[in-house]
């Protein structure tokens, strides 16, 4: 089975109607690995370096406050106990991984099911090539309003080797630019239209059909 998705050129014209593999491009999107993936890698993306000091940790506090007893007042063994101003935090956060592991083929699925839902909801613009002799921001903003994506908060892939479209569009306002190598579920879904060349459209087919 194939999907057919519709080219358009430079001019924002459709052009010619290309088929792609509906295994793909057209299969029911699968909402509950996207979202799976989704929530994965960005917890990966987190640092876990947050840390806080207890007790322990805390400079000072070596000698007790006052005698344990006869005073009046309560026991303290140390200034740098809890219930002191300054003192160590209680249970606090510590450096740690939020990684978490996500199989291959989930992730496959999730981008496979990102980009039928593209398509199926008309999100997915494909255009005969993305390709700028030199970078020019003024030339990516004519193409986006051609193509009636100017007011659209857009992700474009582009080639991991195509620095002139890259710094064409990195400057431009609700424009996020990455390469097809690192695309994830969550880049391509996070947008209100999804922009690629013919030449990606079948490289994403190729990697995960």
């Amino acid at each position: 089975m194939m999907s057919k998705i519709e080219i358009k050129n430079a001019e924002g014209k459709a052009t010619d109607t290309v088929e792609f593999s509906s295994a793909v491009y057209g299969i029911e999107p699968n909402i509950a690995v996207v979202h799976q993936v989704v929530v994965c890698q960005a917890a990966s993306l987190r640092q876990g370096t947050h840390a806080t000091k207890n007790r322990s940790a805390v400079s000072g506090g070596g000698v007790k406050p006052w005698r344990q007893k006869g005073t009046g007042r309560a026991r303290q063994g140390t200034i740098r106990a809890p219930q002191w101003a300054g003192g160590g935090v209680v249970f606090g956060p510590t450096p740690r991984s939020h990684a978490r592991r996500t199989n291959a083929k989930e992730v496959k699925l999730a981008m496979r099911s990102v980009l039928s839902g593209k398509l199926a909801d008309a999100e997915l613009v494909v255009v005969e090539a993305l390709s700028f002799d030199a970078p020019s921001t003024k030339k990516a903003v004519e193409l986006l309003k051609n193509l009636g994506l100017a007011e659209k908060r857009i992700t474009v892939v582009v080639a991991d080797d195509d620095i002139n479209t890259f710094l064409s569009f990195r400057n431009l306002k609700r424009v996020t630019v990455i390469g097809a190598s690192e695309a994830t579920a969550g880049l391509l879904i996070d947008n209100k239209a999804l922009l690629m060349s013919a030449d990606i459209a079948k490289y994403f087919e190729e990697v995960l059909a």
